[in-house]
């Protein structure tokens, strides 16, 4: 099997410009390909997980990456799945998010030896002169047809609408895709579903301009089919690759928590592991599906946080689980200045172990019967605890079934 028969057979693709000739390029790793990453956090997230997962793949078959950074694109922001216009970050902001994608990346992509290319889109498109881009890449764009494309139809049926600012991304990540081919001889594109029209318009604008056919393997791929974008969104932005930001137990616990109907898919889609392994896996039912789910956890955690990391957080995990006590369960330290009179109430405890985002939350969480205490249920608001409770083993916390803290001075 070819590593094109492999994304297929694994739930990867969706759409294609020219199946034959990205089959070709791929399977005989002639394959120059970009992904872009627009910085508008401090962290890669799930949603960029399954394009260096991707990325990863390929480049194991020989093909050559360029992950895009768009410290350009980032400076207007991309309108495709939103309701409302980005935040705008100043240069400063998107500079030290660049940074922290670099690290992470590196994770995943060998840059050595020019294996793969790291490029900052800001390079280029900050240099160019307005009146230049519009008599370069303006007669290659119809307003009509971008009009009609999915990624401004959802802002168009707002309030507000869509500004100008806006709708001039599409150009910009068409231009991307020329100077990549100019510069770097990009001949392939990558991205989500609502990059389908943006993707389009970098292929035209090169064949257009250039004169290149598609022929000449000026192809593009959507990347991930519809569950793959669902599975992606129902976590983007809120499960980090920073450890600072989502713990390596708690991203282990996502994963480990996903549904039942979801687990194979994820395997598929996300691990490394053969297919032929995962198939074997469409037969478990019941708790076998429990220990896919731990082999997906695992294998996920592993890849982003490193074998050890992987190890500690399943060990907590089957800790806690089996009431046990164990030094790897993901912990939270209490203050002095947390606390009153020597006393913080479970309130408080929920909100600093990160449990729960508010002391509304936390009370309605208590209300509702889902916390514990060193597997006592917790039913009054007001308990009580002080710092002979909080030294030496602790307190382990926990709201509902599967979310735990041990919460310690």
């Amino acid at each position: 099997m070819g590593v094109f028969e492999e994304l297929q057979a694994r739930g990867l693709l969706a759409q294609l410009t020219n199946e034959d000739k990205i089959r070709e390029l791929v399977n005989e790793g002639k394959a120059v390909f970009y992904i872009g990453f627009d910085p508008t956090a401090d962290s890669l997230h799930i949603g960029h997980f399954m394009a260096l997962c991707l990325m990863k793949r390929l480049q194991m078959a020989g093909n050559k990456p360029i992950a895009l950074l768009g410290g350009g694109t980032a400076m207007i922001g991309d309108p495709s799945g939103k309701t409302d216009m980005r935040k705008m970050l100043t240069k400063e902001e998107i500079d030290h998010n660049i940074e922290c994608f670099k690290k992470q990346m590196s994770r995943f992509i060998d840059f050595s030896d020019g294996k793969a290319l790291l490029v900052n889109n800001a390079d280029w498109l900050l240099k160019l002169n307005y009146v230049d881009v519009l008599r370069e890449a303006g007669p290659y764009f119809s307003v009509t047809n971008m009009l009609r494309a999915e990624c401004f139809k959802q802002r168009m049926e707002r309030d507000g609408g869509l500004t100008f600012l806006e709708f001039n991304y599409m150009i910009m990540q068409s231009y991307d895709f020329l100077e990549l081919y100019r510069k770097y001889g990009c001949n392939l594109q990558f991205g989500g579903d609502d990059q389908w029209s943006n993707m389009l318009g970098g292929r035209e604008l090169i064949r257009k301009k250039l004169g290149k056919d598609d022929a000449e393997a000026m192809t593009q791929v959507l990347l991930l089919n519809s569950e793959g974008k669902k599975m992606g969104k129902t976590v983007s932005g809120a499960v980090w690759l920073d450890p600072d930001k989502t713990s390596p137990y708690d991203f282990y616990q996502y994963w480990r928590n996903v549904d039942d109907a979801d687990v194979l898919k994820c395997l598929r889609m996300l691990t490394f592991l053969p297919l032929e392994q995962i198939d074997e896996m469409d037969k478990w039912e019941g708790a076998q599906l429990n220990q896919a789910k731990e082999i997906l956890a695992f294998e996920l955690t592993k890849l982003v946080h490193g074998e050890e990391e992987a190890n500690k957080a399943q060990n907590a995990a089957r800790a806690i689980f089996s009431g046990a006590d164990s030094a790897d369960m993901p912990t939270v330290k209490i203050t002095e200045d947390m606390m009153r009179d020597g006393k913080i109430d479970i309130l408080g405890i929920l909100v600093e172990a990160g449990l729960c985002a508010s002391r509304s939350e936390a009370r309605r969480a208590v209300e509702q019967g889902g916390v514990s205490v060193n597997d006592s249920k917790i039913t009054d608001v007001k308990t009580l605890y002080g710092t002979d409770d909080l030294k030496g083993e602790g307190l382990v916390v926990r709201r509902g079934k599967k979310n735990f803290k041990k919460v310690l001075m």
